[in-house]
C-alpha cells in the first residue's frame, strides 16, 4: 500500500495550499467544550467589544473562517478542516456569528470549490450590510464548474470572470476584500493590482489583498492599488511574519489576517505527542506533526495550557488572545463547524493580556525550539514568491 504522501500528487498539495488559508477548524469531539461558561459570555460581551480596524477596513476582532467541501470523512486533503457539510447546519453556524457580533467572513472559491462561497452567501441574506465579506482568487478553476485546471491563473481576464461568478454565488454586489490566494508566478503583480483597480472603479471589488506573498511583491501591487490587507499564516507555533511581514504592514498601514491562527489544531490541544493522523489528513505530511517532532513540540500546548488555566479559559482562547495583543490591526479567523466552539472563539476578544503579561508569555514562548517545518515542501514553496517583472 502506498504511503500518504506517495498518494498525493502535486494538485492535491496545491488544493491543499489553498485549503490552508482558512484558519483551522476545530474538529468537533477532539477537544473538550466549553459551552456552558462561553455561551454566556459570547452573548453579553461580544456586542459590546468595539471594532478592530485593519488597513481601511473595520471588523469585530474575531473572524470567522468559511470552509465547507464535499464529502463529510475527515480523512481527506480536501476536507480536512470540514468535518460536517450539512448546509442547513452551515448556514446556522454563520447566522449565529453574525447574533455574536461576528462582522469578518473569509472564505474563497477554492473552497469546496465554490460551495463555500455559495453557501455565505446563502447564509447572509438579509444581513449583508453588517458583514464584511472576504474571498479569494488564484487557482486554475473553471469559475463556472469548479472544475480544477490545476497550478495557479491570476491572468486579468480569468480574475474578472471568477469575480463575475463570486458575486452571483455570495449573492451580493460587491466583494469587501479579495485576496490573491497565492502569488503567479508568471503573471506580473503590476497586472493583478491594476484588475484589481479597475474592479474597484466598478464598484465590484472593494478592497484587494495578498495571501503568502513575497515582500517585494507586496510594495509593488501597494505602488498600483492600495492593498488593504495581508492574509498569511500566524500563530505561537508559526511567527514567522513578525521578522518581516508584520514590520511591512505597519509601514503601509496594510492590515494582517492570520490563517491557522490555532496551528491546526495543535494549540486548542487536539493533538497529542502520539498522534498519528489518518491516510490523507494533510497534517500527516507536516513535518512539525511528525512522530519525531511532536514530543518536542508538546511544551508549546503545555505552556498554552498553563496560561489558559491562569485565566480560566480555553486554550484556544488564549492562543487567540495572544494574537490579538500583538498589534491592534491584526485580525484572526478561526474556523469551526461546531457552535460551542464558535462562542467560545468570540469569547476571546474579551480576554486582555497585560503588557507584564505578555513579555512573560513570550518569553517562555522564546525558549522552546519548534521541530519540523510548517508545510511539507511543495507548499511551502507557494509560500513567499515574488511575482515575476513587469516588461
Amino acid at each position: 500500500m502506498k504511503k500518504p504522501v506517495e498518494r498525493i500528487k502535486r494538485r492535491q498539495l496545491l488544493t491543499a495550499a489553498a485549503a490552508l488559508t482558512v484558519p483551522t477548524l476545530l474538529l468537533a469531539d477532539a477537544k473538550p467544550s466549553r459551552a456552558e461558561t462561553s455561551r454566556t459570555k459570547a452573548n453579553s460581551q461580544a456586542k459590546a467589544i468595539s471594532p478592530r480596524k485593519f488597513g481601511p477596513l473595520e471588523a469585530f476582532p474575531v473572524g470567522l473562517g468559511v470552509q465547507w467541501h464535499p464529502g463529510t470523512s475527515t480523512n481527506t486533503v480536501n476536507d480536512l478542516y470540514a468535518s460536517s457539510t450539512d448546509r442547513k447546519a452551515a448556514i446556522a453556524l454563520i447566522r449565529r456569528a453574525v447574533d455574536l457580533g461576528v462582522t469578518l467572513f473569509d472564505t474563497a472559491e477554492a473552497y469546496g470549490p465554490l460551495m463555500s462561497e455559495e453557501i455565505l452567501g446563502e447564509a447572509l441574506q438579509g444581513l449583508r450590510n453588517g458583514a464584511v465579506v472576504c474571498t479569494k482568487f488564484g487557482f486554475d478553476i473553471n469559475p463556472a464548474t469548479g472544475e480544477r485546471g490545476g497550478g495557479l491563473n491570476s491572468r486579468p481576464e480569468h480574475i474578472r470572470k471568477v469575480v463575475d461568478a463570486q458575486l452571483r454565488r455570495l449573492r451580493t454586489d460587491r466583494i469587501d476584500l479579495l485576496y490573491q490566494h497565492r502569488v503567479d508566478p508568471k503573471v506580473p503583480i503590476e497586472d493583478v493590482a491594476g484588475t484589481m483597480k479597475d474592479l474597484a472603479a466598478q464598484g465590484k471589488v472593494l478592497h484587494y489583498g495578498l495571501s503568502e506573498p513575497g515582500l517585494q511583491t507586496i510594495r509593488r501591487a501597494h505602488r498600483v492599488h492600495p492593498i488593504a490587507a495581508i492574509q498569511n499564516e500566524y500563530s505561537m507555533l508559526w511567527r514567522g511574519p513578525e521578522k518581516q511581514v508584520l514590520p511591512l504592514c505597519e509601514e503601509l498601514g496594510i492590515g494582517f489576517v492570520c490563517w491557522s491562527p490555532l496551528g491546526m489544531g495543535f494549540l486548542a490541544g487536539t493533538i497529542s505527542a502520539r498522534t498519528r493522523f489518518g491516510e490523507g489528513d494533510f497534517r500527516a505530511m507536516v513535518p512539525r506533526f511528525s512522530p519525531d517532532a511532536l514530543p518536542a513540540n508538546m511544551a508549546l500546548q503545555r505552556l498554552v495550557q498553563a496560561w489558559a488555566r491562569r485565566h480560566n479559559a480555553s486554550p484556544s482562547q488564549i492562543a487567540l488572545a495572544w494574537l490579538l495583543a500583538r498589534k491592534p490591526w491584526v485580525i484572526p479567523i478561526p474556523g469551526t463547524t461546531n457552535l460551542a466552539h464558535l462562542e467560545e472563539n468570540v469569547d476571546a476578544a474579551s480576554i486582555v493580556l497585560s503588557e507584564s503579561e505578555l513579555r512573560e508569555f513570550d518569553s517562555a514562548i522564546a525558549a522552546i525550539a519548534i521541530k519540523g517545518e510548517r508545510l511539507p515542501a511543495p507548499v511551502l514553496a507557494a509560500t513567499g514568491v515574488e511575482a515575476p517583472p513587469k516588461l
